[in-house]
């Protein structure tokens, strides 16, 4: 006598293809979670002042950049305004040199304030790879007082490497570039002590 309280086959089957289904999606909640704390990183780290604990020096803050990167990444700037500015550096060793080339400039005036606010984002997840789209503002505030108010959009690259999230490219194009009036900001720090102990 056949036991009638055991599941059917095509029973089997759809419970089985309808779990695969939402481990695909926890997977990709999981991989757009990754992206979006690494890109958040990225900016966080680019900071002036950088609020990162332990980042004494622009070095220990470059090394940590670059813990973000894959061994072939490209960071570019692209379109009319930015492929001049930025060019194309490929690889992190040139990508290094990039971000010591731009912190290692003497500016006069100082730069004293950047921050990257980013919106409009969208990630799509494609298994170990993935891209986003982000458009981000970041205020520049000049020892001299000076200003000015910088949009641009993001389409970056990401790729899973032994179970981590990477950035595979960063390609940044300009929006605006926009002179702020002097003295607009006022209570700016010298230096954060926010993920301080």
């Amino acid at each position: 006598m056949a036991d009638d309280t055991s599941p059917s086959a095509s029973l089997v089957a759809t419970l089985s293809a309808n779990l695969a289904a939402l481990t695909r999606r926890v997977e990709d909640l999981e991989a757009e979670a990754a992206i979006r704390r690494i890109q958040a990183r990225y900016m966080f780290l680019c900071d002036t002042p950088c609020p990162e604990a332990g980042v004494e020096d622009d070095a220990t803050r470059i090394d940590r950049i670059m813990e973000l990167y894959t061994e072939d990444a490209v960071w570019e700037g692209v379109g009319e305004y930015y492929t001049n500015q930025f060019g194309q550096c490929v690889g992190k060793a040139a990508i290094r040199r990039h971000f010591e080339g731009f912190w290692g400039l003497k500016r006069d005036p100082a730069l004293v304030l950047n921050v990257h606010y980013l919106t409009s984002e969208q990630i799509h997840v494609h298994g170990d790879t993935a891209d986003g789209q982000w458009v981000h503002c970041q205020p520049w505030i000049f020892s001299d007082g000076s200003s000015l108010l910088r949009s641009s959009r993001l389409n970056n690259l990401f790729r899973r490497e032994d179970g981590v999230w990477k950035i595979a490219r960063t390609r940044t194009e300009n929006v605006f570039i926009a002179p702020l009036a002097t003295g607009w900001a006022q209570s700016i720090p010298t230096r954060s002590v926010l993920m301080q102990p």
